[in-house]
């Protein structure tokens, strides 16, 4: 069967949930219906409702800038386009003057540290101080809606790479993911989901049938998609991720690391559906820009059994016991956003014992959601 996105169901029905609205956008390039054309067209040229405002978020409108983004004008349709990654994240009263109901429509993958989920959280709060509407058009997770993993980011650690008390590998759609907002921040607003049909909580992307459009510059496949919950946590440390290579996300390193040691390291620790290669690379941008890093792929061999979140403290474990003179591990705490977890990891616990850990937090979250899920138990 088919999937249908939320705004194909919303062309289907003739756009008769915003017919006479003033419509506020918040969008980029991977707003497109299953046909591929853009949210943006098929709105702005729907009859009975008006487009009066354009917002964006990280990476900009059309998805290809890597650094703060400045207001500008659609070309097209000359609407004002809103950064809500630069001077400001979340929209401003001033902007909302001429909406009635704010619409997203924006691919996520599945993890909490990808800032598209932080925008939707802002610009929530920003419609219900303004007293307008909100509609999620939804879209699937890529990573499937059963999979839950990692640790909970802590109260004191929030903010926009950590915007919720959730965990790292959410298991939700956005239309779930705002339900959850709305609820747990008693948000006074009227909020509506444009439902998917035909998808089903254990369907990862392959599933749907739907093209795959790059969600960001350096999120360039399903693949790289799974692994960023583990890798992506190693970011701001003193390792490359594959940046500026043809693979982000596929392979960590660094000039000092011994490749093969950290390879069987990792091959030892048995982690279920996942395999380390020794690699060596040259990243042409970001960390080590230039330089030769010695590393690991990780293949990934079996996705039902394998665990990115554990993967990826494992891996920084290995780098903490193999390479303590080396590895700065400071800035992981940024994007985990756990300090018991964290400490554990410094502390060079056994990865049993951090694994239990999450499981608390996971089962914590299952109990939290099981009201928001709105394709089926989660089971």
């Amino acid at each position: 069967m088919p999937v249908l996105l939320g705004i194909d169901r919303c062309v289907q029905d003739n756009f008769s949930l915003l017919k006479g609205k003033r419509i506020g956008l918040i969008t980029n390039h991977s707003g497109r219906d299953s046909e591929g054309r853009s949210t943006l067209d098929l709105l702005y040229n729907a009859g009975g409702l008006t487009l009066t405002a354009l917002f964006s978020p990280e990476h900009g409108i059309r998805g290809v800038v890597d650094e703060p983004v400045s207001d500008s004008y659609d070309s097209i349709t000359g609407l004002p386009i809103y950064s809500l990654y630069g001077a400001r994240t979340r929209p401003q009263p001033e902007q909302l003057r001429d909406v009635d109901v704010l619409v997203y429509d924006i691919q996520d993958i599945g993890v909490r540290f990808y800032t598209y989920i932080s925008t939707l959280k802002y610009a929530l709060e920003a419609a219900a101080e303004a007293q307008i509407a909100f509609v999620v058009l939804d879209r699937p997770n890529p990573l499937n809606g059963q999979l839950i993993e990692g640790p909970l980011a802590e109260i004191d650690r929030l903010d926009f790479t950590a915007c919720h008390p959730i965990p790292i590998r959410h298991g939700l759609t956005l239309g779930e993911l705002a339900t959850l907002y709305v609820r747990e921040l008693e948000l006074p607003l009227q909020l509506d989901i444009v439902r998917l049909d035909g998808w089903e909580r254990k369907d990862y992307w392959d599933a749907t049938n739907l093209i795959w459009i790059n969600p960001s510059p350096n999120m360039r496949s399903l693949r790289q998609a799974l692994l960023y919950p583990g890798i992506g946590l190693l970011e701001f440390t003193n390792l490359s991720v594959g940046r500026g290579t043809d693979t982000p996300f596929e392979w960590i390193g660094a000039p000092w690391i011994d490749a093969r040691r950290l390879a069987a390291t990792l091959n030892a620790a048995s982690l279920p559906g996942v395999c380390f290669i020794p690699v060596q690379f040259q990243p042409s941008t970001r960390q080590y820009a230039g330089q030769i890093c010695f590393g690991v792929e990780i293949i990934v061999t079996h996705r039902e059994v394998f665990r990115p979140v554990r993967t990826g403290l494992t891996i920084a474990l290995a780098l903490r016991q193999l390479f303590p003179e080396h590895w700065e591990p400071k800035n992981y705490l940024r994007l985990l956003a756990n300090q018991k977890v964290f400490n554990a990891i410094v502390q060079n616990a056994p990865k049993e014992e951090i694994f239990s850990l999450l499981e608390e937090d996971e089962q914590a979250f299952r109990e939290r959601i099981a009201s928001c899920l709105l394709y089926g138990d989660g089971g």
